[in-house]
């Protein structure tokens, strides 16, 4: 078998022969071995508008394009191809179809996938060092094969939904981000969080009749997604999702309660420390303590001080509200677990038990419909590797892309 030969068969570029075959020497800046190959279309192929796709034998002229190509057998390797303009009847003068090649791009399909397999999984600097491409190249490569692949998002399914806020950058600029926690797919991505109206093109996007399929929407307390759910889809019931609202107590009545007792003992130095170096010892679940020595502190320091034993131990009960799944239970266990926070004098506790019992309903929901955005808190997660990969993006349209691209859903 010939050289020419053996490339052809590790290229297989379809309707085109092998030319000339070079060498370069290492380019500057590119150490390395490079190869050229010269492709002429191949006389027996008939070429196909890149329009309507029929076949044409009009040729209306011939241009060379240098074309970057997968290496071959790791030598950095160039395609210089020789065009075919055609002369098509329906179109007009177009460049011919090539399943090979895109309408104007200077990378074969195969680099471009390989490009975009890699940048799933390695930021696009390491990406672009190792193929030899610009930043900016191998970002409008892996944008453009994650737009085709993707497509529009099909919400004609979309009955029940999660939404949740997430950091885009520092300087408190966020972004909402919809799934569909039945199957584990996002749905939809905007800038803002906190007004209605950056969240209402998702609404717009669902349609009327969509708007009235969606039977419930699991959400933190945030204030503008709930009127906006409640304007756009007001048979859709509001579940408030356990880990927001452990996490609002963990601020509102742990912290502020801690701070309270630092502030109060601020003449013992030696129980001013204790208190104000415990704050993540009180916020966490005390299972997931897995030291002998966070629990004996743990313990030390509520037998020590009764307010932060008091608020600590109504942080455990009132996670119990979500084990409910009968609403006149649930109500049951609230009016009691209400009556013990107001009753404890604790302040920013009785604050908090009073803005959460204009909220009740939202939590009794929950027994119809055990929604939780833990979930979202797996894909906020996902999202901060993802900014940390790209070291920060500024292209929000392709950031939200690699979202959905890795929660693309689990196939029904």
């Amino acid at each position: 078998m010939s050289s020419n030969q053996s490339i052809a068969l590790l290229g297989e570029w379809e309707g085109y022969r092998i030319g000339t075959v070079g060498r370069f020497g290492p380019a500057e800046g590119r150490p390395g071995s490079e190869v050229w190959i010269e492709l002429h279309p191949n006389p027996e192929s008939i070429p196909r508008c890149s329009g309507c796709r029929g076949e044409v034998r009009r040729i209306h002229d011939v241009t060379e394009r240098w074309v970057r190509e997968l290496p071959l057998l790791d030598a950095r390797t160039l395609l210089l191809v020789h065009r075919r303009r055609i002369e098509c009847d329906q179109c007009g003068p177009r460049l011919e179809y090539l399943s090979w090649l895109g309408r104007y791009s200077r990378v074969t399909r195969r680099l471009a996938e390989s490009v975009a397999r890699m940048c799933a999984v390695l930021p696009i600097k390491h990406v672009a060092e190792f193929f030899g491409l610009g930043w900016d190249t191998v970002k409008a490569i892996d944008k453009a094969y994650l737009t085709e692949k993707l497509g529009p998002v099909d919400l004609s399914g979309a009955d029940v939904l999660a939404m949740d806020e997430f950091a885009i950058r520092k300087g408190h600029r966020y972004a909402t981000v919809v799934i569909d926690p039945r199957v584990k797919r996002v749905l939809w991505i905007g800038r803002g969080a906190r007004k209605r109206e950056e969240i209402r093109p998702f609404f717009e996007l669902l349609g009327e009749e969509g708007r009235k399929r969606v039977k419930a929407v699991a959400m933190d307390m945030n204030a503008a997604y709930e009127q906006e759910v409640r304007a756009q889809c007001p048979q859709a019931d509001v579940v408030y999702d356990l880990f927001h609202v452990v996490a609002k107590y963990g601020r509102e009545v742990i912290g502020r309660v801690r701070v309270d007792e630092a502030n109060r003992l601020r003449r013992d130095r030696k129980a001013r420390k204790i208190i104000k170096g415990a704050r993540w010892l009180l916020l966490r679940n005390y299972e997931n303590l897995k030291r002998r020595e966070d629990r004996i502190r743990l313990s030390e320091l509520l037998t020590a001080n009764k307010a932060l034993l008091v608020v600590y131990l109504l942080k455990d009960d009132l996670k119990h509200l979500w084990d409910y799944r009968y609403p006149g239970a649930a109500l049951r266990f609230w009016k009691q677990w209400y009556r013990r926070a107001v009753a404890s004098r604790i302040e920013p506790l009785r604050r908090f038990a009073r803005n959460f019992k204009k909220r009740i309903a939202g939590i009794l929901a929950h027994c119809r419909w055990p929604l939780h955005t833990s979930l979202l808190e797996g894909i906020n997660n996902k999202i901060k590797v993802l900014k940390r990969m790209a070291y920060g993006f500024r292209d929000d349209d392709y950031f939200f892309l690699k979202v959905r691209a890795a929660f693309p859903g689990i196939p029904g």
